[in-house]
């Protein structure tokens, strides 16, 4: 067992993993230990929707920088590992049957563009607009990126027949797509372990300082407890980051929601298999009959139900040749809860996402009077309050951060790796990195800006 270490890294999820590949592989850190008590990326990583995008479009051009350059890096280890781990570019597709809403694509549009997300092709039906180029439904060697505003109904129609018959406009993002998660973890694993990191299975109890720097680690193992003495500190417990953080006597500003995906076999084969990540941009109520609708309102347990939902319930294909399998999600009630294991599912998200699906997918009606038995599960966005990922210096000497990656940690997991190893070893920071340092809320200008952002970017 380790006695001493150059860096421990409390958490086997995709964050200290790619901290440990990114100190070991590529930044050649020697004596690397990764400590969880639960095999790898089984807390939260394993419950992703395993999609990634580069369309950010926020009060400045952070978020983009940074998911280029994951989506970069990422494209480089597939590269590397024969893709692996499955990476497609198909990109998200947004779509609304608001006219409304179009001034809205197009203003995000702009935006994402002028902050490095690629041009905006315009598709009206004009003679004068450019062709639209289908997405390749395996591999990423599209490099179409920016992104498709579509409002031309023939052209809708035709790319993407199985929308509801009122979408008025659809967007659709280009450097996007998914991956297998636990592939793209599990290679970066092997070739840290290769680089001479280890994995230990324990339970972190404590983090020993000494004159106010990091001196060591107490481990709880299945063999007695184990000391290591080292300089180096990495918090990436995932939903646990808070109470790890208290370890170091840092109150990290962070709070997890608790959010759910259901997996259902489309066996009447509504969602074509080749089709991008599918996001309806209305809010809507979702459609019961007179006498469900009169009953669910009579119960306040199930009122709820008959309410306004807001806009993103979002599906997509899952798993290769031969499968059936569908993922819905939707975020629409993630209050800030307090971490429990197992997780608390909802008996009523099957039905509920399934007919919130069917508004943007009218095929999938046809299964909300017998749903196909759905496989449930789900983990915790663990953020900040402007949903911006942490990774740096914790505010003692020797103790650093990466977390807060809230739903998007798959695809912003290499960039934030890279990041911290620079933080470690001294390397060169990129310009986009005093907006995932902690201290950025000591800058009175930074606060102001995210006091007056009125969205998230979760979608």
């Amino acid at each position: 067992m380790a006695q001493s270490a150059e860096v421990v890294i409390c958490g086997a999820g995709v964050a200290g993993i790619s901290a440990a590949y990114h100190l070991a592989v590529r930044q050649g850190v020697k004596n690397v230990v990764l400590v969880d008590n639960l095999p790898p990326l089984t807390l939260t990583s394993d419950k992703s929707t395993e999609a990634y995008r580069n369309w950010w479009p926020g009060p400045d051009a952070a978020m983009a920088a940074l998911m280029n350059r994951s989506i970069a890096l990422m494209e480089e280890l597939a590269q590397s590992c024969g893709n692996r781990f499955l990476l497609n570019r198909r990109g998200y597709v947004y779509a609304t049957a608001r006219e409304a809403q179009i001034a809205a694509f197009e203003q995000s549009a702009q935006r994402a563009s002028a902050q490095g997300a690629g041009a905006i092709r315009r598709h009206t039906g004009s003679s004068h607009d450019p062709d639209y180029i289908p997405h390749h439904a395996e591999g990423f060697a599209d490099r179409q990126d920016g992104a498709d505003l579509i409002t031309d109904p023939a052209l809708i129609r035709q790319h993407f027949p199985y929308l509801h018959e009122s979408t008025r406009a659809v967007m659709h993002a280009r450097a996007c797509g998914w991956f297998s998660g636990q592939q793209f973890g599990m290679v970066m694993l092997e070739q840290a372990q290769a680089s001479g990191v280890r994995l230990i299975n324990g339970r972190l109890e404590s983090v020993a300082l000494n004159g106010g720097r990091v001196a060591g680690v107490t481990i709880a193992t299945a063999n007695g407890t184990e000391s290591v003495a080292t300089g180096k500190f990495v918090n990436a417990a995932g939903p646990m980051l808070k109470p790890v953080g208290r370890l170091v006597g840092v109150d990290l500003p962070v709070f997890s929601e608790r959010h759910v995906k259901a997996s259902f076999k489309d066996h009447l084969g509504v969602v074509p298999r080749d089709a991008p990540l599918l996001i309806w941009e209305d809010a809507q109520s979702l459609a019961w009959s007179d006498e469900e609708r009169e009953a669910l309102a009579a119960d306040d347990e199930t009122r709820w139900m008959t309410e306004e939902f807001p806009a993103g319930v979002h599906a997509r294909p899952e798993g290769g040749a031969g499968s059936q399998n569908i993922l819905i999600l939707w975020p629409y009630h993630t209050p800030p809860v307090e971490e429990t294991f197992p997780i608390p599912l909802d008996p009523d998200t099957p039905e509920v996402v399934m007919r919130g699906m069917a508004t943007m997918i009218p095929g999938l009606k046809a299964y909300v009077d017998k749903l196909p038995k759905p496989y449930v599960d789900g983990g915790y966005y663990t953020k900040t309050k402007e949903n911006r990922l942490l990774a740096g210096p914790m505010g003692v000497e020797g103790a650093y951060v990466i977390g807060a990656l809230s739903g998007f940690g798959l695809m912003a997991c290499a960039a934030a790796g890279e990041l911290l190893a620079a933080h470690i070893t001294g390397g060169k920071l990129p310009d986009y990195e005093p907006k995932f340092r902690l201290e950025r809320y000591d800058d009175p200008a930074y606060r102001k800006m995210v006091e007056e952002w009125g969205s998230k970017g979760q979608l």
